[in-house]
């Protein structure tokens, strides 16, 4: 485990009193555990952006009705190549598919397959979520 080291904030009461409420809701057991959490997620953003690599995951609801939609998203997948680990595929109702698409590679290359996955017509919602390995940010155990 890494040193701990101890520093002091100064914040509004309203602030405090509002990021009190969300560690509750979150499940916090201290400010400190939160803190440390914003500030992976803080860090993490600047590593997303610098196009280093990540790992993420990439969440699509669509029409599977939509014609030929299910094949372009496989063959985006397969022109991925290596980028993309693994695929789950959920039947959700008589028209809805859920398919959540599990990927590794530089942010900037992830970011652009997933937007133009999501820019397909017939898919519903996405979403995209980034991340890496936790001891590229400092991540200590809890």
């Amino acid at each position: 485990m890494a040193e701990i080291s101890r520093t002091g904030i100064s914040l509004e009461q309203d602030l405090l009193a509002g990021f009190d409420k969300l560690i509750a809701r979150r499940g916090y057991k201290n400010r400190s555990e939160a803190l440390r959490d914003l500030i992976r997620e803080a860090l993490l953003s600047e590593v997303v952006d610098s196009n280093k690599p990540v790992v993420g995951t990439l969440t699509l609801v669509y029409d599977h009705h939509v014609p030929n939609l299910s094949q372009k998203l496989t063959e985006v997948q397969h022109h991925g190549g290596t980028m993309v680990l693994a695929a789950t595929h959920v039947h959700l109702d008589h028209h809805y598919c859920l398919e959540v698409i599990i990927m590794r590679g530089r942010s900037k290359e992830i970011q652009e397959m997933a937007d133009g996955m999501l820019a397909m017509r017939g898919v519903e919602l996405g979403k995209l979520v980034l991340t890496n390995s936790g001891n590229a940010l400092g991540a200590g155990k809890r």
